[in-house]
């Protein structure tokens, strides 16, 4: 199994540990990636384990929906140049744009939630280009949901995301002028983020990745990138590479800052999943723009 693919079972073994999927659905999402048997029946017990309690279903913790101070800026459904295809993304113009912001998508893949995530920038001074890593398979809205999603994501090589990024940075760029530009991403974009700055990728002023697990043996000695990690306290699976991001980061001698969101879990800023916490949010989000307002506005020619 593969780092990525193991990220991805482990992210259905927690949903069905706190309640958010069945454990038959739990069987059938690792199945299609790839995770059958005594080893799916293990990661379930491990998961359940480790939250203390056994879940058949349900809607997990109770959410309420998030006041919403900004007038949203509509997307609009795009194609640019890839390496191989042209890629497809959904792109939202701000009206007198302060810099750009690359948003990477979680495992579910280019929805309305990260098209809202992209708008919210938008509205708030920051031209964005949500990508969409499935644009080579049809993209996102070519499969049925998000565990066939969430598996196609699992058979590509990391290595082609990284050259889809990095396809996504050139045209951002393209789009916003003279302004400086930034990546986030959530949860799997939380580590495609990482994966992007461990390519080397230098064309960024700052980055923004949401509790995404560091890749295995990253170093970041060729990156010279702002970074801002943002974590839930709850996330002790992610929060376990806390460490190494770290010691990268402080190794290549790159400003960073780490905010870990004590009583958030994992995917806290989704506010259409089971996790999200409001205030968290709310908070993270002004972290996020007021360190783009430092590296990426702050930089940019006037």
């Amino acid at each position: 199994m593969t780092e990525l693919q193991r990220y991805l079972a482990e992210e259905v073994a927690e949903d069905h540990a706190d309640g958010i999927i069945t454990r038959r659905e739990a069987m059938r999402r690792l199945g299609l990636l790839g995770v059958t048997g005594a080893t799916a029946t293990t990661m379930l017990a491990a998961g359940e384990k480790a939250t203390g309690a056994t879940n058949s279903g349900g809607s997990g913790r109770p959410r309420s929906a998030p006041d919403t101070e900004w007038a949203p800026v509509a997307t609009e459904e795009i194609t640019f140049s890839g390496p191989r295809v042209d890629l497809m993304a959904a792109w939202a113009a701000a009206d007198k744009p302060r810099g750009g912001v690359l948003v990477i998508h979680e495992n579910r893949g280019l929805n309305d939630h990260i098209r809202s995530v992209a708008s919210r920038f938008a509205a708030s001074g920051y031209s964005a280009l949500a990508i969409d890593l499935l644009s080579e398979e049809g993209g996102t809205a070519a499969f049925p949901g998000e565990a066939e999603v969430a598996a196609a994501l699992a058979r590509i090589p990391p290595e082609r995301f990284v050259e889809d990024m990095q396809a996504g940075v050139t045209e951002l760029r393209g789009r916003v002028g003279r302004n400086e530009v930034a990546a986030i991403g959530f949860c799997f974009g939380g580590s495609m983020v990482w994966r992007l700055l461990t390519s080397g990728e230098r064309r960024l002023a700052a980055a923004a990745p949401f509790y995404g697990p560091f890749p295995e043996g990253g170093e970041l000695k060729r990156s010279k990138v702002a970074v801002l990690g943002i974590y839930g306290g709850l996330d002790a699976r992610v929060n376990a590479t806390q460490a190494a991001a770290r010691a990268a980061l402080e190794a290549a001698r790159v400003e960073h800052q780490f905010v870990v969101f004590t009583e958030a879990d994992h995917a806290f800023f989704n506010d259409t999943g089971a996790r999200f916490n409001a205030a968290a949010m709310a908070e993270a989000y002004r972290r996020v723009l007021d360190w783009f307002d430092r590296f990426v506005a702050e930089g940019t020619d006037d």
